[in-house]
This record gives structure tokens, C-alpha cells and sequence, in this order.
């Protein structure tokens, strides 16, 4: 299996880039802490190479458009583990509990074959991959911005919200460092193992926190909420936990994520007029591979020309937490309005937010 993954090539598509997708997607588990989901991904590469698994299995082989920019490893991952969740595949339990002596590959196989119905559908769209441990890197980048002179009161505007968990900041508490953010008493405590200088302190606040997706999840309902849980690696339990916390919080004060696309979105909340006084930001987090090119052209544009109308007092900011699939870490980067908006790297970090390299 190849692991030298320094030339990614996201847009790459036909069979050879199906299966350094799933390579790709091992390492990338390995490296990130969650060693069952890569053994479960290097089965289906497996699977890849053969004749087994069914219908679901050919319709991977011949995937039509780009495999690592669509997530395609974790699209059916997520299905295989929602069969586990909900109990309808027993005899995927050896492969969820590590089991070293499992045949992951023929169990996977079987898991296939018997439940084609049920998890062709987990293709035909993005996984849900929403995580509130991911916030600690916007809530370390507002601080950031504060440092950097800009208003700390935060007009939020997030894309590819999902569920809406990082819209839900300001109820989870923060340790950043030994830099402490939010009430002392949340039910959501985010610690990230913190490597380097902390985030600058001091006090931020947010003056509206609204996001959009293609297809919101509405996390009071249990349906969708199994959705979201299948989509967490078995073996990061405290992302589990968050979710049951990051569920009560939706059911006490339901996130604002409208039904739109990225592009149409932010033309719109940047047509709207900004508050003195704020920082008006735009926010992602592992949502930029999934945002067709000719939105992710809108977007910059919209935000270029946002950025020339920006003043100390109505200033804009774009804080972006994306994957690097060759260094398999995301990266934290920033840019602000009034200034140059060059993008600026403040860290680097684990898949999921529980480390974080500040820079």
C-alpha cells in the first residue's frame, strides 16, 4: 500500500485514483488515532481489488467523479457503521471492538451482499461529518483576530453546517492552552492537548451565529442523529459523548442552518448590513473538498470584494479549517479585512480537534 501521499491530487478520478483513496484514507486513520476505521478501509480496499461485495462494491469500483473529493471511503464506512449501531449487522461486532483475529474482509464482504438496500443510499451524498471539537480551532482563531485589533464581538457565518454543532459555540466552555473561553459550568468541555504558545486572551463575544447546508440535519431527530453518529470513528469515544451533549443543547435552542448552497449563502449575508462594531466571519471546517468549483470561485469573490469594503469597525474575516491530505493533518488558516488577506496558518491539528499544534 502506498503511504506517500505529498502529491494528493483531489480531483483525480478512474480506478487508480479510487483505490489511493482508500489508501490514502487508511493512513489518514491511522495517523488520526482510529485504527478500526483504518482496518475496516483497507478491507474495502481489499474488497476493491476483487469481485466481492455486491452492488455496493461496483458501484465503487467504478466511481465516476473524484473519490477523495467526495469522501468516498467515508461515505461507506458510515453506512457499515450504522448498520452496527442500530444492531442490524451482529456479526459486524468483532470489527467494531478491534477483535484481533477478525476476518474484517469477509465480514465486510457478507455486510455488503446482505444489505445492499440499505446502504447504497450512504453513496449518493457527503458524509455529515459535523464536530465540536473542530471549534476550539475558530474559537482560538477569534481570538486571534481580537489580538490582531479587530473588533471581539463576532457576526459567525458558517458554511456546510450539517447539524449545526460549531454554531454552538458560545454554550461549550474552552481550555486552549490554559486560555479559557465560555461557561465554566457547559455541559460541552473542549480541551484539545494544546502543543506550543496558547491563542492570545481575552474576552470575545457573538453578536449572531448563522450557517447553511445543502441538507441540514436536524439533530431532535433520532434518525438523523444516528446519521451523525455513524459517521464518528468507533473509537473516539469522547466525540460520542459531545454529540449526546451537542443533542441536548439543539433540543434547549435549535441552531440557525438555512437550506442553501455555500455560494448563494454567503452572497447573501455579505449583502446584509454588518452592526458597528463587529467582526463579521466566515467560517468552514472540512467542508471546502465538498463546495463544487464554481462556488468555492463565488464564495472568494464575494468576500474579495467584501474585504475592500471593510473598516475597522465592520471588519471581515475568513477563518478556514481544512484537511491536507499529503501532511494527513487539517490546518488552521486565517485571513482579515481591513489589511491584505493573505491567508495566514495559525496551527495544525488532529482530525477531530483533539490536538492542536499552534503556530
Amino acid at each position: 500500500m502506498a503511504d506517500d501521499f505529498r502529491n494528493v491530487n483531489y480531483t483525480a478520478s478512474g480506478a487508480q485514483a479510487i483505490a489511493d483513496s482508500f489508501a490514502n484514507q487508511v493512513a489518514y486513520c491511522r495517523a488520526n488515532g482510529a485504527p478500526i476505521t483504518g482496518r475496516i478501509c483497507a478491507a474495502l480496499l481489499d474488497l476493491l481489488r476483487g469481485e466481492k461485495g455486491g452492488a455496493v462494491m461496483e458501484r465503487i469500483r467504478f466511481w465516476p467523479g473524484s473519490p477523495l473529493a467526495d469522501a468516498l471511503p467515508l461515505r461507506i464506512a458510515g453506512g457499515l457503521h450504522a448498520l452496527h449501531l442500530s444492531g442490524r449487522e451482529p456479526a459486524l461486532a468483532p470489527v467494531y471492538s478491534g477483535e484481533a483475529e477478525a476476518d474484517v474482509e469477509g465480514i465486510i464482504a457478507d455486510a455488503l451482499h446482505r444489505h445492499e438496500g440499505e446502504l447504497l443510499p450512504w453513496l449518493d451524498g457527503p458524509p455529515q461529518t459535523n464536530e465540536a471539537g473542530r471549534s476550539a480551532s475558530f474559537v482560538a482563531g477569534m481570538l486571534w483576530l481580537a489580538g490582531q485589533g479587530l473588533p471581539p464581538r463576532f457576526e459567525c457565518l458558517e458554511i456546510g453546517s450539517s447539524a449545526g454543532i460549531n454554531l454552538m459555540l458560545p454554550s461549550y466552555h474552552y481550555d486552549l492552552g490554559g486560555v479559557e473561553v465560555g461557561p465554566k459550568l457547559a455541559a460541552m468541555q473542549i480541551a484539545p492537548r494544546w502543543i506550543g504558545n496558547p491563542p492570545p486572551a481575552g474576552d470575545i463575544a457573538f453578536a449572531a451565529l448563522r450557517g447553511c447546508d445543502v441538507a441540514p440535519v436536524d439533530l431532535t431527530d433520532p434518525a438523523e442523529a444516528l446519521r451523525l453518529r455513524a459517521y464518528i470513528w468507533p473509537e473516539a469515544t469522547e466525540r460520542f459523548a459531545r454529540m449526546d451533549a451537542a443533542i441536548e443543547a439543539a433540543r434547549a435552542h435549535k441552531p440557525d442552518v438555512a437550506a442553501m448552497n455555500a455560494a448563494d449563502f454567503v452572497e447573501a449575508e455579505l449583502g446584509r448590513p454588518q452592526e458597528q462594531g463587529t467582526t463579521r466571519v466566515l467560517m468552514h471546517s472540512i467542508v471546502w473538498q465538498y463546495v463544487p468549483a464554481d462556488q468555492q470561485a463565488r464564495v472568494a469573490a464575494a468576500m474579495e470584494a467584501a474585504g475592500r469594503r471593510a473598516t475597522p469597525q465592520r471588519a471581515l474575516a475568513w477563518i478556514a479549517l481544512e484537511a491536507n491530505r499529503a501532511e494527513l493533518k487539517h490546518e488552521l488558516v486565517v485571513r482579515f479585512w481591513p489589511g491584505t488577506g493573505e491567508p495566514r496558518m495559525l496551527a495544525r491539528g488532529h482530525a477531530h480537534g483533539a490536538e492542536i499544534e499552534w503556530l
